[in-house]
């Protein structure tokens, strides 16, 4: 295996022959399409760990590209990098679709940007007097482009329908509210609520399948459902406590970002850790175990610190 194929803010992908590509989740971390020089300790196994949980709760509703996430399966020298363990996933090849299929619950975000100037959310009209953070009447589709660089701009549906032709974008847009629908009612029953999330699409072998990742941190805003107050901003499981430490730094969003203090690595890796162990209900530690990670990383004793005196361990 070469050098990746493709090196994205948090992924790297591999051609590995016969149609198939290995993805791998780093632990870098990107805020407002900057990549940050400070990496999250574990956050790519976390993603990793959560797409697979979630690839087999949405099957029924869609195929997706995951072949494989054993390390048996994997071709060398994957298979035997201890670093690797638990971050990377065999997958079929695939045509992605050029749309970030987003859907909505809640408004937040670029979401409530959006309505207070306008009433709308990517051309969907909304009630008005809606509050920062307040459930919608029902999940919205408000795509947006997939910037190779740069931002993702919001689309209309009838824009979305001019870039990829109207019956894929309407069955886009089935598939995008249902995922969501069947991903919020299970984190909800664990306490999260999911106030939106992106899904990306393509075509293998003349398929429409899920590709990417599924309903994680960095693809979702995940809140405690027993702490959710609308009329503001929202405590997180995702990386907004990133963010939110970047913006009173000082930072004007453009690069070179600034390097990230200890403690705002280790408070946004127990939030990615959280969110993790109360989606699925298993220890993260578990999770590392069953794939292959045994040794301790240089976090992970201030991270049981952190915890302990959070009164977690």
């Amino acid at each position: 295996m070469t050098g990746p194929l493709v090196r994205g803010k948090v992924r790297d992908v591999y051609d590995v022959g016969g149609d198939r590509l290995v993805i791998v989740a780093t632990d870098r971390v990107s805020a407002f399409d900057v990549v940050l020089p400070t990496e999250i300790p574990d956050k790519g196994r976390v993603l990793t760990g959560l797409s697979l949980f979630w690839f087999e709760r949405t099957r029924d509703l869609v195929g997706n590209h995951l072949l494989s996430a054993d390390r048996r399966d994997l071709p060398e020298p994957v298979r035997d990098d201890p670093e690797l363990a638990g971050r990377t996933m065999l997958v079929r090849r695939a045509r992605v679709i050029p749309l970030e299929c987003v859907a909505r619950g809640y408004l937040s975000g670029s979401g409530w940007a959006q309505y207070r100037e306008t009433g709308r959310v990517c051309g969907v009209p909304l009630p008005p007097g809606l509050r920062e953070s307040e459930r919608l009447p029902e999940p919205i589709f408000t795509p947006t482009t997939k910037a190779t660089s740069g931002h993702d701009l919001p689309l209309t549906f009838e824009e979305a329908c001019e870039l990829v032709g109207r019956g894929l974008a309407e069955r886009l847009r089935e598939l995008t509210i249902a995922l969501y629908e069947r991903g919020a009612a299970l984190a909800l029953e664990r306490g999260i609520i999911v106030a939106d999330t992106k899904f990306e699409f393509g075509f293998a072998g003349g398929e429409l399948i899920l590709v990417d990742e599924v309903l994680t941190p960095d693809s979702s805003r995940f809140w405690p459902a027993d702490r959710y107050r609308p009329g503001g901003p929202q405590p997180s499981f995702d990386k907004q406590f990133l963010r939110d430490w970047l913006d009173a730094s000082g930072w004007d969003r453009e690069p070179p970002a600034p390097e990230l203090p200890e403690e705002v690595v280790v408070q946004t890796a127990l939030r990615y850790r959280e969110a993790y162990e109360r989606i699925t209900g298993e220890p993260f530690a578990r999770y590392r175990q069953r794939m292959g990670v045994w040794a301790p990383s240089a976090w992970d004793a201030k991270l049981d610190v952190e915890r302990l005196r959070r009164g977690e361990a």
